[in-house]
This record gives C-alpha cells, sequence and structure tokens, in this order.
C-alpha cells in the first residue's frame, strides 16, 4: 500500500496517499476529482468514523458556508475531502 499523508484538522485527521491528493485540481473544477476521491472506500470509512457532525462543526468554523449549506453531509464530505487534499499539498508535497 502506498505512503498515507495526514491533514490535520481542529477535531479529527484524514489520510490520504499522495497519489490521491496529487489527482485533485489546484484550480478550476474539481468536483468530478473530489467525488471519486471522498468515494474510495477506505477515504468513506473515515468519514463514516469521523462522523457527520464532526465533520459539519469543523466546517462551519470556516465560516464559508451558511447553515442550509451546512446541512448537506455529502456535500461536506466533498467538503472536507477537498480541504484535506489542500492541507496535505500544503503541508507536506509544496514544502
Amino acid at each position: 500500500m502506498a505512503r498515507l499523508e495526514r491533514a490535520y484538522f481542529n477535531r479529527f485527521f484524514i489520510d490520504l496517499t499522495r497519489a490521491e491528493v496529487r489527482s485533485i485540481p489546484r484550480s478550476g473544477a474539481a468536483d468530478d476529482a473530489v467525488a471519486e476521491l471522498v468515494g474510495k472506500l477506505h477515504v468513506s470509512l473515515q468519514l463514516d468514523r469521523i462522523g457527520a457532525a464532526l465533520v459539519r462543526d469543523e466546517l462551519r468554523e470556516y465560516g464559508a458556508w451558511d447553515e442550509k449549506e451546512l446541512s448537506d453531509d455529502q456535500q461536506n464530505r466533498h467538503r472536507i475531502g477537498w480541504l484535506a487534499t489542500g492541507n496535505i499539498r500544503e503541508e507536506v508535497l509544496d514544502r
């Protein structure tokens, strides 16, 4: 198995491979790539263990989404997946 890198958040962490991080575009539309990422079994299981409430609470702190947007748990999984790839890219890959 490929080495996993860890994206740290205030309440939890998410482990992804470097290839998974690199699969998400730095700019432009990333919806399809993020959907594929969060659909992967090891990512989906991590998000299931974390739970929708913790993901929502974490995203709320960003202030980028209103309560109606944050009520969509599937979109929240995509949002946190996208943020996780950015965190790893910034902290590990771009150093």
